[in-house]
């Protein structure tokens, strides 16, 4: 800070309207591990003057302690700040530095080459203009190039910098330049990269074509790398574009005002202008935009505000305010490409979490159309994703969502997609656009509702979930169940699990993607047995705790009870009514729960009962006593 006051004459109040003055690059360095990213930062921030002296000095020990470089800096230690960094020599975790020059100032993601990490590359990549590709001389374009540069292209980063690195290596060698350079365009070609792509030789380790152009390369006649961070355009035609701004939450400090506030994501405002609220489709007029520093005439894309509407429109959380004359699409359905970063593989027909912007939803991603080779660009049918794969598949909301491809608005058109268990990202989506279909397919209203149906039958429709494992005593509680409400006049159906698979699923195997597909429909089919009015009972091993979740939450509250029915594995080996445990232990019966496939207990059933110390008639009393106390009958 005192290198720069004292450029400004000592003038602290100079100083900072002249940073304000300046614009701002977001850029990220990826590539493969040991390519020098990190390097290479530590050489910009030291070039461009940003160190103080007890970062210097902090830098010298570690540099002398560590060894790397032979007694010489290594400019890899400022950014690489973990100790398991430091210890393995690679970036584990994304690294920001902000730091400036003269002419701009600058946020630079270092994010990790390891492909265990490409999860942390894209969020990186996210809120990036511009991308360095490291590449090593000695290495040429490696199957890590290829990856972040197509998830570079997935995201629309405009700007691709390809530095190929450690030119000292190599004797600065301009046939080795230009090979790299040539089958690197040759890929971007074939991958249809639109982006404008400066290809600069450097050594980031010796400082060559980093800030002043190197005496070793006067074969070179393009900028420096700083040389163009510096001149890039920056910036995009947000502004220029229809208004929109999610509402990130209600302001009401008291009865007298009430405020949407949020970060506008394109187009500009001012009081006066008319606005619809989506989903909803409600109209208004701004009538003050609100900021900490007092009321403002008009505001602009990436500026935090509040907005006070003429109406009292119903806006929350999630919501998006558009431009009246131009709104945005609203739909449950689209298509988009996912980069699933689940350890775990991606499940379609499981239920997930959404979120997009500030809306979050149930949602599950279904009909996976393909997955991208990205060594080969090679587009192959697939059922699931794993860990860095890169597919697209429609998406299937809860409910809708205002959205706009996320080639026209980054903000309205990305979602990240959430375990809703571990409440770990598992995915990061990009919406192609909605499918027609969900355009077309509207509620039909019905006069006679479930209420109605309910009142008929003088009963409360409800979902009774038994789960377990296999032999555990379900199908004969359930049984006995329908038996007592039969006898107590009480309409009910009983979908048994294997019951269904002689029809409705009689298509589906025993993988995990099959048995989340059997789930769901069955939960679809209990839904529509509840709108019925009828009390539906449902004896599946359903041995996932999400799609368990996802049955529950499509019917109302109160209506779901899981019961869930205990007993030992080794009690249910040694019933093995069907010998299907025989079967699994021989190897004859893939995916069999509890054997070669988990079973995942409910952590707060409504009710557990133990089938290894209780009578099945027992249990089944238990369950009937269940919903009188809870009211249903």
């Amino acid at each position: 800070m005192t290198r720069f006051v004292e450029y400004q004459g000592g003038d602290v109040d100079a100083f900072l309207a002249a940073q304000e003055q300046k614009d701002l690059l977001r850029f990220i360095t990826c590539g493969s591990v040991d390519d020098g990213k990190s390097t290479l930062i530590g050489r910009l921030l030291y070039e461009s003057k940003m160190l103080f002296e007890d970062q210097l000095a902090a830098l010298e020990a570690d540099s002398k302690k560590l060894g790397t470089q032979g007694g010489n800096l290594d400019f890899a230690l400022l950014v690489d700040g973990l100790a398991a960094e430091r210890e393995q020599g690679i970036t584990i975790d994304v690294a920001y530095r902000a730091f400036t020059t003269a002419r701009r100032k600058f946020i630079v993601a270092d994010t990790p080459g390891h492909e265990q990490y490409t999860r942390n590359m894209a969020t990186g990549a996210s809120t990036a203009e511009l991308a360095i590709i490291l590449i090593d001389a000695r290495k040429g374009v490696l199957t890590q190039t290829r990856r972040h540069s197509f998830i570079c292209k997935l995201l629309g980063i405009r700007h691709l910098v390809l530095c190929i690195n450690k030119m000292d290596l190599v004797g600065y060698s301009r046939e080795t330049f230009e090979k790299i350079e040539a089958d690197y365009r040759k890929f971007a070609a074939e991958l249809g990269i639109t982006s404008k792509i400066t290809v600069v030789p450097v050594s980031a380790l010796a400082g060559d074509n980093i800030i002043d152009r190197s005496a070793n390369m006067q074969w070179y006649q393009g900028p420096t790398l700083m040389g163009h961070l510096e001149t890039v355009p920056v910036g995009d035609d947000a502004k220029e574009k229809p208004f929109r701004m999610p509402v990130q939450w209600v302001s009401r400090p008291d009865q007298n005002f009430r405020g949407f506030a949020g970060t506008i994501a394109a187009g500009t405002i001012k009081p006066g202008d008319a606005v619809k609220v989506l989903p909803s489709g409600r109209q208004s007029i701004v009538t003050r935009i609100v900021t900490q520093d007092g009321d403002l005439p008009e505001a602009q894309a990436e500026q935090a505000i509040t907005l006070t509407l003429a109406d009292e429109v119903d806006a929350s959380r999630g919501d998006v305010i558009t431009a009246a004359q131009s709104p945005v699409e609203v739909s449950d359905q689209f298509e988009a490409q996912v980069l699933w970063m689940g350890d775990e593989p991606m499940l379609p027909g499981r239920s997930y979490v959404i979120k997009s912007a500030a809306k979050s939803l149930p949602g599950t991603l279904d009909k996976l159309k393909y997955k991208v080779n990205v060594n080969t660009l090679e587009r192959t049918a697939t059922e699931t994703l794993a860990l860095n794969e890169i597919g697209v598949c429609n998406l299937e909301l809860n409910g809708p969502l205002a959205f706009e491809p996320y080639g026209e608005n980054k903000t309205l058109g990305a979602f990240i997609i959430i375990d809703r268990f571990s409440n770990n990202t598992v995915g990061f989506g990009l919406i192609n656009f909605a499918l027609r279909r969900a355009a077309n397919i509207h509620w039909q209203a019905m006069d006679v509702n479930k209420d109605s149906r309910a009142g008929l039958l003088r009963q409360k429709p409800t979902v009774l979930w038994f789960t377990g494992l296999s032999g555990a005593g379900k199908s004969t509680i359930a049984n006995l169940v329908e038996k007592k409400l039969h006898a107590r006049g009480q309409l009910t159906y009983l979908l048994d699990g294997d019951n269904v698979r002689h029809g409705l699923n009689r298509d589906l195997g025993f993988t995990d993607q099959d048995r989340v597909e059997n789930i769901r429909r069955v939960a679809e089919v209990a839904k529509l047995m509840t709108d019925a009015g009828v009390i539906t009972l449902v004896s599946f091993i359903s041995p996932f705790k999400a799609e368990r979740q996802m049955a529950r939450d499509l019917v109302g509250e109160g209506e779901f009870m899981e019961i869930f029915v205990d007993t030992s594995l080794a009690e249910a080996e040694k019933r093995d009514v069907k010998g299907l445990y025989a079967k699994a232990r021989r190897g004859e019966l893939k995916n069999f729960t509890g054997i070669s496939s988990p079973y995942e207990q409910p952590d707060a059933a409504e009710l557990r009962v133990d089938t290894g110390t209780m009578a099945a008639e027992d249990a089944a009393e238990k369950v009937v006593q269940l919903l009188v106390e809870r009211g249903r009958i």
